[in-house]
Parts: C-alpha cells; structure tokens; sequence
C-alpha cells in the first residue's frame, strides 16, 4: 500500500502545510491502526480515503499525531491532488463523504477549488490572559471553533513568539472548539494578499499548523465583512514555509482555492 506526502496550498515543494495521503482502502482500518500511523507520520495531517460504488466519492477522515479532527482543508485538498495526479482519477471533481458533511474538491485555475462550510465568529470580549500568552494585545477577539485574535499589523503577525501550552486552555475556555488559537491582521500595502495569519493549535497535537484550510472558513466571512469582498487572498505566514488560499464566501459556504505539489512517494510494509 502506497502513501503520498503532499504539500498542499503551495505551489512549490517545501511550502504550504504536508499532508501524507494514504491509498484508498476497501474498508476502513481500526480507528487505532490509522492513528498509530498517523503518529507515526508525525504531519499535522494523515489522510484516510475510503472506496465506493463511485468511482468519484470517497470517504475521507483526517487524524493528526494525536487525535481525529472533524474538518481538515489541506488535508483535504492533498486527498483530490493524490487521487487526480497520482491515481488518473477521471472527471472533473471528487466528492468526499466526511464528519463535515459532503466536500467537493474540483480542478480550478489556481490548481484546486473546495466547497468547505462557512463558520461565521462572534465578536468577544478578550480571555483572561491571552494577551500575556499571546505576548501582543489584540485589537479584537472573535470566536467560534478556533478563537481568533485580530492584531493591529502583519509585522505584529509575523513576530509573535507565544506561550503556546498557555493558549490551549485559555481558547477551549472560550469557544466550543478544543483550545486552538489564530492570530490575523490586515495585509501590509504592499502585500499580494489581502489577510496575512497563524494558527497555533495546541489543542489538536499541533504547535503551530503551516496553512489550515478550516480556519480560512472563519476568516472568509469575517474579513469579507470588514474588507467589503466576498473574494479573497490569504496568507498564513508559518515561519520558514508560508501557504497561500484565495477564498470566496457566500453566506454558508466558502470556496477555498490552491494548489498542491506532491513531494515523496513511500510504500508501506504493514
């Protein structure tokens, strides 16, 4: 059986967020197996693809080094590039079966297009001690699954330094997701994006992810809000990578677009 590392929202190797993206299995593995691989791949994503009657739908679960998440974007997006690129899967989309709902993932010309739930945050008040953790006081708070702290500058994005251990249970505190936290800011003018990034996720066995697809289902509605456009560009400014999405939100749902690049090919002997 065969397994694919995948560098999803990059256009490039060694940007972007990897994936390891298993062969589609006839049925699903021991929910124990696939997270000792997982584990074992040690990526913020493992990807599991399960066969259907068609040929087009797959069932897809997503597990990070330490647990299954319920929603993965890169993850995804690194699923429809393994099953085109490296497998010649025909047609123009592919339809995933997951705990999120049917996704759609079809080919686009900035590589890939995903049909993802939009998660709307609520503007809140601050958690005690996030702006010690954080080491920046935030201009606003807003929350959903992921607690989401608005910075006054990009700069300010890119050189924050947190307490990460300390943010788990400030968020879980204060939202209904496991204690993961995102760090945003309006884009510097002369930026080709439009919102820059960084998630830290400590909640999920992941200090900080490279580029996550489900927290751009939060910042699509929120910055079209304040930006006025429903269309997007986003950077995550993980250091030393970086992954780029453009997303479009409308009213539900979010369309998020990138590209993939496949970066190994393994076998495994299990």
């Amino acid at each position: 059986m065969r397994q694919w590392m995948i560098d999803a929202f990059a256009s490039v190797p060694f940007k972007g967020n990897p994936a390891c993206v298993v062969e589609p299995f006839d049925a699903w593995p021991e929910d124990g197996w696939m997270q000792a691989l997982a584990t074992e791949n040690n990526q913020a994503e493992t990807a599991f693809l399960l066969k259907t009657g068609d040929p087009a739908r797959f069932g897809l679960r997503w597990f990070t080094p330490a647990l299954e998440v319920p929603l993965c974007g890169h993850a995804t997006l690194a699923s429809g590039h393994a099953l085109f690129q490296e497998l010649g899967i025909a047609g123009d989309h592919i339809i995933f079966d997951t705990q999120s709902g049917p996704l759609p993932v079809a080919h686009a010309a900035a590589g890939y297009e995903m049909d993802f739930p939009a998660d709307s945050p609520t503007l809140s008040s601050a958690p005690e001690g996030l702006a010690k953790a954080l080491g920046a006081e935030p201009v606003e708070v807003w929350a959903a699954q992921y607690l989401i702290a608005v910075l006054d500058s990009e700069a300010a994005v890119r050189g924050l330094k947190p307490d990460i251990p300390a943010l788990m249970p400030i968020s879980s505190g204060a939202t209904r997701g496991r204690g993961n936290v995102a760090v945003t800011a309006p884009a510097g003018p002369a930026a080709p994006y439009d919102v820059v990034s960084r998630f830290f996720a400590p909640g999920s066995g992941i200090p900080e992810d490279p580029t996550t697809g489900s927290l751009h289902c939060l910042l699509s509605p929120l910055f079209s809000a304040k930006l006025g456009r429903a269309t997007l560009k986003f950077h995550q400014a993980y250091p030393g990578r970086g992954g780029d999405l453009e997303c479009e939100y409308r009213g539900d749902r979010v369309l998020l677009r990138g590209a993939a690049v496949t970066v190994s090919e393994a076998r495994l002997r299990l």
